[in-house]
């Protein structure tokens, strides 16, 4: 196969793989009506799947999709979407499927391909794109995870870029398009106070939780598959985790942004065994879909080093998981304590150092937490935290960004070929030999197995519902 040739124009139509899934149900179709609404979305809308489905029905689909999602308040905005809707019925590994697919897109010549279907598929259909002559002035948008390990990942890169260049392939982490997760980057680098203390000199440890108060709702077989270290932390997390530890980029554009990135993944040090706790709550092996004997992880916590001139020696401990006892996701980067104790009551505790909490959901806050003295003679005083910024009301959703974007040609919020290889090698030596999970209750923050992993840095600062006000 040969690397067809690419361009910066926007898309003129684009095809949805897998439009009666999950994902397009909860996702894609209310991202295109919002679209709609903005008056954004004016291109063919082509859906493929093998669900023998009509027009009619998935028509009915959308329709049914955008109620869910929050209501329809614009009946122009959907009959906009829905006249733009087609359908395709075939099977992906039936040649036959392209060529309906090409007859459906008419006269457009510039495609954007979403892939929103299980990852095994993924090599099948860019395939079939390629023989089909559908990939020439094509853009491909591949949903996440990229890979499995390291050498499907590499693999998959490779079949990628033998029929798409490298500038029309997008990689979906929806989180980098989360306001609150851009915010970091801003916050970092439009901000001159923060540069002199972060580093290893000032930084005691990191923490980063994504917690779930729910289980698996009924994606059993799905997440047998993955698990929560590939579905969670090899993505989601290290983007975090590569934004805050990046150096500054060196010029105002992704291509900068990307390779600072990168150079964060190629520095964070393999994971060991002893750095992983896999845990699973209780009743995962009876949901629908999971093996009775599963030792999939619905939990894990891990301690990352990155081995760079400003983080070294600086524990970043990473955790996420299902049915723990709140849904919220925030960072916590703890300061080291004053190089002098003069007051009693300022003895390092769990955070009762300095701290720069970033609040990511369920809403979206910057705070700075310092000790301030109580009225009295006595010098006894209290945490407190000085709120810096709140969630925004009519921000831009996820989807929305990343499939304008993809369409537009532009590559700032998507994830580069390197990157992803470098992150898949720091957990690759960990994915098959491990621990086995250890069971955790529901409605609590995991086994008590993570609690050891970061016990001599002070212990896990639980999320709570809303960070407090001084």
């Amino acid at each position: 196969m040969n690397t067809v040739k690419s361009g910066k124009r926007r898309s003129d139509a684009l095809v949805l793989f897998g439009v009666t899934g999950d994902l397009a149900h909860k996702m894609i179709f209310p991202a295109l009506y919002a679209m709609a609404k903005r008056g954004a979305l004016n291109v063919p809308v082509v859906g493929v799947a093998s669900s023998k489905w009509s027009l009619a029905q998935l028509r009915k689909r959308a329709t049914d999709s955008i109620k869910a999602s929050g209501g329809i308040a614009d009946r122009r905005a959907l009959h906009r979407l829905l006249s733009l809707l087609r359908y395709v019925d075939g099977d992906y590994n039936d040649p036959a499927t392209y060529l309906a697919l090409k007859n459906a897109l008419g006269k457009a010549r510039r495609p954007a391909h979403y892939l929103a279907i299980p990852p095994a598929l993924f090599t099948t259909v860019i395939k079939g794109l390629c023989a089909a002559g559908l990939a020439d002035g094509a853009r491909v948008i591949v949903e996440k995870p990229f890979g499995r390990d390291l050498a499907s990942a590499r693999s998959l890169n490779r079949i990628a870029a033998s029929v798409f260049p490298q500038d029309s392939i997008f990689r979906i982490d929806h989180y980098l398009a989360k306001e609150a997760i851009m915010n970091i980057l801003y916050f970092r680098f439009a901000n001159s106070f923060l540069e002199p203390i972060w580093n290893r000199n000032y930084v005691a440890s990191v923490q980063i939780t994504l917690a779930e108060d729910f289980g698996v709702k009924g994606r059993g077989a799905f997440y047998e598959t993955a698990g929560c270290l590939r579905d969670v932390v090899q993505n989601h997390l290290f983007q975090i985790v590569a934004l805050l530890a990046m150096e500054p980029p060196t010029y105002r554009g992704f291509g900068a942004v990307h390779g600072e990135t990168a150079d964060v993944f190629q520095a964070m040090r393999p994971l060991k065994t002893g750095d992983l706790v896999r845990g699973q709550y209780a009743g995962y092996r009876k949901e629908p879909g999971v093996a009775k004997s599963s030792d999939v992880e619905t939990f894990c916590a891990l301690r990352l080093y990155i081995d760079s001139w400003r983080w070294e020696g600086v524990p970043w401990y990473l955790r996420s998981g299902k049915f723990l006892a709140e849904t919220a996701a925030e960072v916590i980067v703890q300061l080291k304590s004053p190089p002098q104790r003069l007051f009693a009551d300022s003895a390092p505790a769990p955070g009762g150092t300095n701290y720069l909490r970033f609040r990511l959901s369920p809403n979206s806050a910057v705070a700075l937490a310092a000790r301030v003295k109580r009225a009295g003679e006595d010098f006894v005083g209290d945490q407190r935290e000085l709120y810096l910024i709140d969630e925004r009301p009519g921000e831009e959703a996820p989807y929305e960004r990343l499939l304008g974007d993809a369409m537009a040609g532009n590559g700032a919020l998507f994830t580069r070929e390197d990157a992803v290889e470098a992150a898949w090698a720091v957990v690759d030596p960990v994915l098959t030999k491990h621990r086995r999970a250890a069971p955790y209750r529901r409605c609590g923050w995991g086994p008590k197995e993570a609690d050891a992993l970061i016990a001599d840095d002070g212990g896990w600062h639980n999320p709570v519902p809303r960070p407090a006000r001084a």
